[in-house]
Formats: C-alpha cells, structure tokens, sequence
C-alpha cells in the first residue's frame, strides 16, 4: 500500500477528471472498498471482544474483592466476639477460687472469730489476686494527695489545714479496668480558705 491517504473510488476514477472505469475496473474497486470495510469491520469487532473481556475481568475483579472485604469483616466481628466471650469467662474462671473458699468458709462449723476473720482476710487476698490478673486497680488516695477528678469524685468540702482540693480521707475506694475508670473513689476534699 503507499503512503497516500485512501480516497474512495468512484466510477470515473480517483479523480473527476480521469476517464471513466470499465465495468471490471468498477468491480475491482468495490471488491476493494468491500475488503476495506471488511477489515476495519474485523479490527473494531477484535477490540470490541478484547474491551468486554476487560469490563468483564474486571468487573470479576471488583466482585472478588467486595467478597474477600466482606469476609474479612465477618471474621473480624466473629473474633471479637470470640475475644470478648474468652474474656468474661477467664475473668469468671479467676474468681471461682474465691467462691470455693467462701463456701469452704460455710462449711465450719463453730468457728472462732479468729479463723472467721483469717477466712475473710485470705479469701479477700484471693479476690483482690484475680482482679489484678484481670487488670482490675483500687483507686485509694491516700490523705493529703492532690484530687483527681478523673479517678475521683468529691462528696464533701471540709476546713482543713492542708492546702486546698487536696483528698482529706476516702469514703470509699473506686477502681479501675486497663486504666479505665469503673467506680471512681469517694473522697472529702479539704475547701478553699
């Protein structure tokens, strides 16, 4: 083929002023024009089939990957689940020597105040053990600590000469979990002068 840009035929030739084609002539050109078209009919039917095995590759790809996201948050929700249902029941599992101990404790008979309390003070021992393995910590300032409102909560104001909103004495201890507050202490704190 040369490098001249196609131009289509016609019955008097390439150009208007060339004498007219015979009728072979003619229909050499139309077989030609046919083949043309015939190949760019094939060329655009090719990238036609190529382009749709591409939106359908991808369109399988987007699915998989809408799946596997799919799964992945289902596992995820599943093993937390899982992890919270493990927690209780190692939180619960810590504390059924304490309750092994109190009912123990029952069984006595005629016990002195002195086991009574020593029953109490090791089966108290036992508690504050399996609440520390859990990542539970009192929270009990000790007087004259400065007052904490994020650990502590002030039930009264009272003169005192320490100096002001320092912890005069806990009225109970408060705890917390992995550094969460749970109960916070309940504390007099000394007022302003």
């Amino acid at each position: 083929m040369s490098d001249q840009p196609h131009r289509p035929f016609t019955a008097h030739g390439a150009n208007p002023t060339d004498p007219p084609m015979s009728p072979e002539e003619l229909e050499a050109v139309a077989a030609a024009n046919e083949a043309d078209a015939a190949a760019q009919l094939e060329n655009t039917q090719a990238e036609l089939k190529a382009l749709q095995a591409k939106v359908a590759d991808l369109g399988d790809q987007a699915l998989r990957a809408q799946a596997e996201a799919q799964n992945a948050r289902r596992r995820a929700d599943e093993e937390i689940a899982k992890n919270r249902k493990f927690a209780i029941e190692a939180f619960a599992e810590s504390l059924l020597p304490v309750i092994d101990s109190l009912e123990a404790g029952l069984k006595v008979d005629n016990a002195t105040a002195e086991q009574l309390r020593e029953g109490t003070e090791a089966t108290l021992r036992q508690l504050v053990a399996a609440l520390e393995r859990n990542k539970v910590a009192e929270i009990n300032p000790p007087a004259g600590a400065r007052f904490d409102p994020t650990l502590q909560q002030a039930i009264s104001m009272v003169p005192a000469d320490q100096e002001a909103n320092t912890v005069v004495s806990v009225l109970q201890k408060g705890y917390t979990i992995a550094d969460r507050v749970l109960r916070p202490a309940l504390v007099t704190v000394t007022a302003p002068k």
